[in-house]
């Protein structure tokens, strides 16, 4: 007897297989997905943040656009701070590894 397409399909998968695929459990979908989104906007508010001291720098802002800038981006960060402890997250978390080309964020 030869072995079909039906065999095929129960055989264990391998190693590299697995790691493909994505960890859909019911309990960590949440927190996963949440991760995702902070690292979106951690990554956003760093590049407002570089923008803005680059502003600051340059002379381009009134004194009053840089007061309201620096209040906001505090804001923002300490509204992450709040979310991460919320889903016990660390800000190591958010940085995710893209392999060949380093980490997404910087590290400080």
């Amino acid at each position: 007897m030869t072995a079909g397409p039906d065999h095929d399909r129960h055989q264990v998968e391998p190693h590299a297989d697995r790691r493909k695929r994505l960890d859909l459990e019911p309990d960590t979908v949440e927190r996963d997905l949440i991760k995702l989104v902070l690292t979106v906007v951690e990554l956003l508010r760093q590049l407002m943040e570089r923008q803005a001291l680059r502003r600051f720098d340059e002379g381009d802002l009134t004194e009053e656009q840089e007061e309201r800038v620096g209040l906001t981006l505090m804001l923002l960060e300490d509204r992450m701070a709040e979310l991460r402890d919320r889903y016990g997250l660390r800000p190591e978390d958010l940085n995710l590894d893209l392999g060949p080309l380093g980490p997404l964020l910087p590290r400080d």
